[in-house]
């Protein structure tokens, strides 16, 4: 029939799952950390004091995300 071996406790195997040394993390979270402050900075901030770019493409382009978030555009 099949060579499909069944444990007589009838409980599944687990495997093990791998440690992640905390020193390979830390420089990945640092990078996600950045982007997603510099992801709301751009909804929050662009186009108006702190603006880098001139015209209103980046504020009509994040307009939704800015009321989603509750900062306040017009």
């Amino acid at each position: 029939m099949s060579d499909v071996v069944i444990p007589s406790t009838g409980a599944a195997a687990v495997p093990a799952l791998p440690a992640i040394p905390l020193r390979e993390i830390v420089p990945w979270a640092v990078l996600a950390g950045l982007l997603a402050l510099l992801a709301v900075w751009f909804v929050g901030a662009e186009q108006g004091a702190l603006a880098l770019f001139d015209g209103n493409v980046v504020h009509e382009f994040v307009h939704d995300a800015r009321h989603l978030l509750g900062f306040p555009c017009h």
